[in-house]
């Protein structure tokens, strides 16, 4: 079936399947037995079992069959580290029917996904198959795009399990659990019950923590800027004061603003300098794993967790019509490589489309000195399937991100673009104004790049003005503003700070995040990453009692050292003894001293319970800060801390989440009867003007802000709808302790 492009210059059609219809014997195998190959994820397996067709049979495995059990350590650390693994609870149902399967096979083929922890997942799943039986042959394929031909080469060249990524990813296992089984318990004992500590997230909740240190010690200072309305013909532009008697101006204060406009309001203005200046812009590589969450964060708004989950879906397969294929390779990568197929596939694609932006050789780019290379860069299994081609076959999310990855992948093997920059100087007095613009004269790259467009391709353009031309003053623009602090880490920032210092790995960065929010240690707002009270708590403790196991450089090296079991370069258990002997020191010698903090965060309040009578006591849960009935365990009344009062009926605003989407907002407690909420967090200040509770409100360029919740009230007030009455239905219940 063709498939048009809206934005190529040809038509492009879909790949012909490659794989042939029937399974190619094999030497020495009985005829009707078929291949067994068993993949981790269900959605993988469906794709490549349409690939492969009736002589396989495909199954997924879902994970981890075999691992250490949670309910205890079960590593025996007097014995080289040794790990004690179990079936996983609830899973030996699944793992006796694969191995059933692997005996009616005539061979099997473990194809979990091409990193350290799927050459784990094969290396137990051939452990326990082979326990069964010892007649079937069980083999390793490595898979990096579900694709017809990838594929095929796959099953008919399967390999070694590599045993050497294996000891890297038990070295990993048992070190974060050596870290996490010791430190957690004593977080349980000394701090509250359910919280955790990591060998990677402790050092990441630092990092934040840290930051938000620079965020409240910041103190904001008063500056001014002074822009300018001329005029030149029917022409109008602005232009901002850059000079101020042969100096850099230095505007403290709305007098000093003043002072200059008094004494140039009357000058004559004339361009002093006009300046062009041509600059390259060379395309970028191919996304690896962070800079696809980096830009998907930026461009799309996506959480890292929802690019990884998105992701997982366009390497897994799509339906497309009648076929299903794997539209990007393996997302989880730290290298700009390209194979050389692809790279030839692109060219010939451009050859055909763009033939004007084919540049004579191939763009290079360099591998990082810390990337492990294991795996290409992410990007789209076949260039010719467009986004626009394929539009109809995905969601909007898949669409967006799928769209990003081929534009990088694509732009990258293309010409520069130049720009040119125009500055044009104007001088009134002793004041000197400047405009600046840019205009795109080559679009070279540009020319596929749609959803990753920015300021470059845009463009800023100048008034055509020349050196003598006078122009008059409109009118002037003094503004005030506040300098700004460091800005919190958001999902972008912080992953490329923990992938500047070498902490984690492509598949970590995500379930980090996630983790500290799920612990409540970080909360989100704004797309900003928050620290609660009780995350800079647990940060405090650990910064203090074990500085040198939650820095970021012994974390890196940590990384580093995983490297070189993976490398055969140290053994593990010589790894894991260096870390541990330490380590085990320092744990007990804090399990003595450290005094209690158990109860620290609670607080007494005001509120009496309404069961008992008794005093509630705000204290700190899963979701946040609740009231609790000092009378526990005999009364166990619980219920969300009010905010503020509810300008329709009296009542109590409290925090709510939406079950749907995970949002919070802020209503009243007697919904459905009284249907307000807002989607600004009260702060427990009235207004001074009419006395309805004030709001914590957000813009870029006001920064944090505070605003009167009542609509007709004009302190500080944006109009921006920040009042709403509506029916939330289930997602208005309450979901706090």
């Amino acid at each position: 079936m063709a498939v048009k492009t809206k934005n190529s210059k040809t038509e492009t059609t879909r790949p012909k399947k490659t794989v042939p219809r029937k399974a190619p014997k094999k030497a020495g195998k009985t005829p009707e037995k078929k291949t067994l190959i068993i993949m981790e994820s269900p959605h993988k397996a469906e794709t490549v079992q349409k690939i492969l067709g009736s002589g396989y049979i495909v199954k997924a495995c879902i994970g981890h069959l075999i691992d250490l059990p949670k309910s205890r350590l079960a590593i025996d650390v007097d014995h080289n580290f040794e790990p004690e693994y179990i079936t996983v609870r609830g899973r030996s149902k699944l793992l006796k029917e694969l191995q059933g399967d692997a005996k009616k096979s005539g061979m099997v083929l473990l194809a979990s996904d091409p990193d350290r922890e799927g050459e784990a997942i094969a290396w137990h799943l051939r452990n326990a198959i082979s326990a069964k039986t010892d007649k079937v042959p069980v083999r390793r394929i490595s898979i990096n795009e579900i694709t017809p031909q990838v594929v095929l080469d796959a099953v008919i060249k399967p390999q070694d399990i590599n045993e050497d990524l294996v000891n890297a990813q038990k070295a990993r296992r048992v070190l974060d659990r050596l870290v996490g089984y010791n430190l957690s318990p004593l977080l349980w004992k000394k701090v509250k019950n359910g919280l955790s500590a990591g060998r990677v997230q402790s050092v990441a909740l630092r990092i934040i923590c840290e930051r938000e240190k620079e965020v409240e010690s910041f103190t904001p200072e008063e500056y001014w800027t002074l822009d300018a309305d001329f005029k030149v013909g029917r022409a109008n532009f602005t232009a901002q004061l850059v000079n101020w008697q042969g100096l850099k101006p230095d505007l403290k204060s709305e007098d000093s603003v003043e002072k200059i406009i008094a004494e140039i309001k009357d000058a004559e203005c004339v361009v002093q300098e006009v300046r062009e200046t041509d600059r390259i812009v060379r395309p970028r590589p191919p996304f690896t794993t962070s800079q696809m969450q980096q830009t998907a964060a930026n461009r799309l708004g996506f959480t890292a967790r929802k690019t990884m989950q998105v992701a997982q879906q366009l390497y897994e397969g799509i339906n497309l019509g009648a076929s299903r294929v794997g539209l990007i390779t393996y997302m989880r990568t730290d290298s700009v490589r390209v194979s050389q197929t692809a790279l030839d596939d692109l060219r010939d694609w451009l050859g055909k489309n763009y033939p004007g932006e084919l540049p004579e050789k191939p763009n290079v780019y360099s591998v990082g000195k810390k990337a492990q290379d294991a795996h290409e860069a992410i990007r789209p299994t076949f260039v010719n399937y467009t986004p626009d081609s394929i539009k109809e076959y995905l969601g909007r999310d898949q669409l967006r991100l799928y769209t990003i990855i081929w534009e990088r992948f694509v732009s990258s093997q293309m010409t520069n673009a130049k720009n040119r920059a125009l500055s044009v100087d104007i001088a009134a007095g002793e004041a000197l104004f400047r405009i600046t613009g840019t205009k795109l004269i080559e679009k070279g790259f540009y020319k596929v790049i749609k959803l990753l467009s920015g300021k470059d391709e845009k463009g800023n353009p100048c008034p055509p003005l020349k050196t003598g031309d006078k122009v008059k003053v409109d009118k002037f623009h003094p503004e005030q503003h506040f300098t700004q602090g460091p800005p919190r880490y958001s999902d972008a920032s912080i992953v490329r700070v923990l992938e500047e210092k070498g902490i984690g790995r492509p598949s970590t960065y995500a379930p980090i995040i996630s983790v500290l929010l799920d612990r409540y240690y970080v909360t989100r707002s704004n797309k900003q990453l928050v620290p609660t009270i009780l995350g800079r708590l647990i940060n405090d403790m650990l910064v203090e009692y074990f500085p040198h196991y939650v820095d970021a450089a012994f974390t890196a090296d940590m990384e580093n050292k995983l490297d070189e079991v993976e490398d055969s370069a140290i053994k593990w258990p010589d790894m894991i003894r260096e870390f541990w002997d330490p380590f085990k020191d320092r744990l007990d010698t804090v399990g003595r001293t450290l005094e209690s903090y158990k109860g620290s965060l609670d607080e007494p309040t005001d509120y009496v319970c309404e069961k008992c009578g008794k005093p509630m006591i705000k204290k700190l849960g899963r979701f946040g800060f609740f009231l609790a009935c000092s009378g526990f365990p005999e009364c166990r009344n619980t219920k969300s801390i009010p905010l503020a009062k509810c300008p329709k009926c009296g009542g109590d605003v409290v925090a709510r989440k939406n079950r749907g989407r995970g949002k919070e907002f802020y209503g009243c407690t007697n919904y459905p009867d009284c249907d307000f909420i807002s989607h600004y967090k009260p702060i427990n200040q009235d207004c001074p003007k009419c006395g309805q509770f004030l709001v914590e409100k957000y813009d870029k360029k006001d920064g944090y802000h505070k605003a009167c919740i009542n609509p007709e009230c004009d302190y500080l007030h944006s109009d921006d709808g920040d009042l709403e009455s509506a029916d939330t239905g289930e997602g208005g219940k309450n979901d706090e302790e």
